[in-house]
């Protein structure tokens, strides 16, 4: 599921925004970590949740898209997460991990997305120190004007690839 669920939000809403998938995956465990010290939610192991957080939040950003569940049932990705906590609690695993991602996703998506639409004030923004750290380790894709936009002094000439390479040794 994060492999699925978590590069198609890396490919889509959050391409060439490395810094911002980070800083939803720390947020998302952050508030997970939160919300599991309270009592009613105390949950030892938050893995299944982080990826609840993460389905929850794909689901959003997708909420047409067509899902097969098993080969039996079709439905929008909007309902995924709620069917996935059905077929959990069917199957006899816990309600606890599986809500309490749905909690932090919602909770990254209200903040994110619909509050600001809502009121125009983002509460939830980016840190600083994350984005500096993205850039300094040189993590995912970097955002740059596309070499058609650049202006011909700009563009390499004679170069065959423009890539940017990584020393093995030293």
């Amino acid at each position: 599921m994060i492999a699925r669920y978590g590069v198609q939000l890396e490919k889509g809403p959050f391409e060439r925004r490395t810094a911002d998938f980070l800083w939803m995956m720390i947020f998302g465990a952050l508030s997970l970590l939160v919300l599991s010290a309270i009592p009613i939610f105390r949950t030892p192991f938050l893995g299944v949740s982080l990826v609840f957080m993460l389905l929850y939040v794909w689901s959003r950003e997708f909420p047409n898209a067509q899902i097969n569940i098993y080969g039996l049932v079709t439905l929008k990705a909007f309902y995924l997460p709620w069917a996935m906590l059905a077929l959990d609690v069917i199957f006899g695993s816990e309600l606890i991990p599986d809500l309490l991602g749905i909690i932090a996703g919602h909770l990254y998506y209200f903040l994110t997305v619909l509050h600001p639409l809502a009121t125009g004030k983002v509460f939830l923004k980016t840190p600083m120190w994350v984005n500096k750290l993205v850039a300094r380790y040189r993590i995912g894709a970097p955002s740059r004007p596309s070499s058609r936009s650049a202006a011909p002094s700009d563009r390499p000439t004679g170069v065959a690839f423009s890539g940017r390479s990584y020393r093995l040794s030293g």
